[in-house]
């Protein structure tokens, strides 16, 4: 099967907060992948400590595992690091991978098809199912849109990918000016700019992580801290000329009463509307 397709790079960013029980499990994840990964690029985002280390160096031990360390001197957050990791990956094809998330056995497999099936593809993610401690048991999922029509539009007012599961090609993420310093939205940037930048893209109709989420963390996405960062973020995408100044206001209302809604309300709105409850059908299939 490895002959079927290119030779590809896995993308990682690590930074000092990270859990290396969680770490590990990501990393496992992607060894025992059905289309292996033909290099680990690790961004280390500022000094890590020896735990995270160890769990580097355990997988560098192992057979047909070659993995290129990053080290930045300090901690320059997740958009910046990726950035530094973009150009240091051997092969056009990157998949992103977070830190902490668990992928699917057969995820690389599924989106290097789509890759084989349409060579202009520049831009591939999927579906997540969220969980909480145990990847066992789904708590929620975000699906996003499939088509490149369909993608456009919802880009104006939520990111249209799960960054966690994406898979681009490097000379088009270059192209469009790679990651760059948006608090909250590096990834949403990156689209953007992939997208005025010709970009083609979709989303399979599959799930190809299990992410981690906190209900704690949704809680905490409040306050006029978080908003100040999130108009920042926007008004960064509005001067790319991607959504109006109409569409910038509203997305920006809608954030403010966000913010200053109880916390309660908050977390319904996330788990509840934003994203969906998996059902038991799902579970009882295997989805996860």
């Amino acid at each position: 099967m490895r002959n079927k397709y290119p030779a590809f790079s896995v993308l990682f960013s690590v930074y000092y907060k990270e859990k290396p029980e969680f770490f590990d499990k990501a990393l496992e994840s992607i060894y025992n992948q059905t289309v292996k990964a033909d290099e680990w690029v690790i961004v280390k985002d500022g000094p890590i400590p020896q735990g995270l280390q160890d769990v580097i160096d355990k997988y560098k031990s192992y057979d047909g595992v070659v993995i290129k360390e990053v080290q930045l001197e300090e901690n320059k957050g997740l958009g910046l690091a990726l950035s530094y990791g973009v150009p240091e990956c051997s092969y056009e094809l990157i998949a992103r991978m977070d830190t902490d998330d668990i992928a699917v056995a057969n995820r690389f497999e599924l989106q290097l098809a789509e890759f084989e099936k349409n060579p202009d593809l520049d831009l591939c993610g999927g579906q997540i199912i969220e969980f909480e401690t145990d990847e066992n048991i789904p708590v929620a999922e975000r699906r996003v849109p499939l088509t490149q029509e369909e993608i456009v539009k919802f880009q104006k007012q939520r990111s249209a990918f799960n960054h966690m599961t994406v898979m681009f090609k490097k000379s088009k993420v270059l192209e469009a000016g790679n990651y760059k310093d948006c608090p909250l939205m590096e990834d949403d940037m990156l689209w953007v700019d992939m997208i005025l930048a010709g970009a083609n893209c979709m989303n399979v109709d599959e799930y190809l992580c299990n992410v981690r989420t906190n209900r704690d963390m949704i809680v905490r996405r409040g306050g006029l801290k978080y908003y100040k960062k999130y108009k920042n973020a926007r008004k960064q995408i509005l001067d790319t000329g991607f959504i109006t100044k109409k569409q910038y206001r509203k997305t920006n209302r809608i954030q403010w009463i966000v913010c200053i809604m109880p916390k309660w309300l908050r977390k319904f709105i996330f788990f509840k509307l934003l994203h969906k409850k998996v059902n038991n059908q799902q579970q009882m299939n295997g989805s996860v």
